[in-house]
């Protein structure tokens, strides 16, 4: 019998379900919930083990990782009868995944505290790819014991792991995060659709813009999207929208201004109003396109 901890993973969207086989493959016992049949069969196929509620996949569990859409699902599977802190055994590690409020993480772990349950926030960056890939930087907010316990198994979803400060932590770095993405994807998609207009081969000028000081990431990762205008999610602006929201409120929060964040976040409110919510966050081209006169 393999030692080590058994895992209940709840949450297997885009992000959840790569994470998920990455343990699977690690060598642990990944037990799973989702509410969509598909994604459930898809974790058996991995080697999971498929449970029928929450209940029943965090009842054995000495680890519980969670990663939904937002703060109301987050909150819809940790708390009420049929919830994580209901049913999960005391001493067990809660480590939520999910990009959601600050406030959120702070209070969802002082309830678990109530239940001798342990958590983390633990949000991350790297999109899909770096699901798949397990090279995800996680921010995480918490107790520094529980991150060294948890750090064997986050070491098998990511490469940049990083204990942030206390619970909320996590998500408040997270939240810095979206607003850089963001307002990254923002200055590309500007310079797209600049340099198409300007006549110059596009392939040729997003390569060189790479190499040097205007190089990331972001458009290592965004630049197919941009040159194939292909917006297949990775991360949908329905999510980015609602992380814009929660730097922006939280900024108001503490004091400090996000003059250039508040723009970009009111373009991704726009362009999610225009019925493109459902596409990755590199369709921030095709509002550019818009303002620049494209029938898009």
């Amino acid at each position: 019998m393999s030692t080590l901890p058994k895992i209940a993973w709840i949450g297997l969207g885009i992000m959840g379900s790569p994470m998920s086989e990455n343990l699977i493959k690690a060598g642990y016992q990944v037990t799973g919930f989702t509410l969509e049949q598909d994604k459930l069969d898809r974790l058996a196929a991995a080697g999971g083990t498929v449970a029928g509620s929450i209940a029943e996949a965090v009842k054995d569990a000495d680890v519980v990782i969670t990663m939904v859409p937002a703060s109301p699902q987050v909150e819809a599977i940790s708390y009420g009868p049929d919830g994580i802190l209901e049913n999960a055994r005391s001493g067990a590690l809660l480590i939520d995944m999910s990009s959601i409020t600050p406030q959120t993480s702070v209070d969802l772990a002082k309830a678990a505290k109530d239940k001798g349950i342990r958590v983390l926030d633990a949000p991350v960056s790297g999109g899909e790819a770096g699901a798949i890939e397990a090279v995800l930087s996680i921010m995480v907010g918490g107790e520094q014991a529980d991150f060294d316990a948890a750090k064997p198994i986050l070491e098998a979803l990511g490469k940049t792991i990083v204990l942030c400060g206390p619970h909320g932590s996590g998500q408040t770095v997270k939240a810095a995060n979206q607003l850089i993405v963001a307002v990254n994807i923002q200055a590309c998609a500007e310079a797209v659709v600049f340099l198409e207009k300007s006549g110059v081969d596009l392939q040729a000028a997003l390569d060189v813009l790479n190499g040097g000081l205007a190089g990331s990431t972001v458009l290592t990762r965004k630049k197919d999207n941009f040159l194939n205008r292909d917006f297949k999610p990775g991360f949908r602006i329905d999510l980015h929208h609602k992380d814009m929201g929660i730097v922006t409120d939280a900024a108001r929060n503490v004091g400090a201004a996000l003059p250039v964040g508040a723009v970009v976040a009111q373009l991704v409110a726009s362009l999610r109003a225009q019925g493109d919510g459902g596409l990755d966050h590199s369709a921030l081209l095709r509002a550019v396109e818009r303002l620049s006169g494209a029938q898009v």
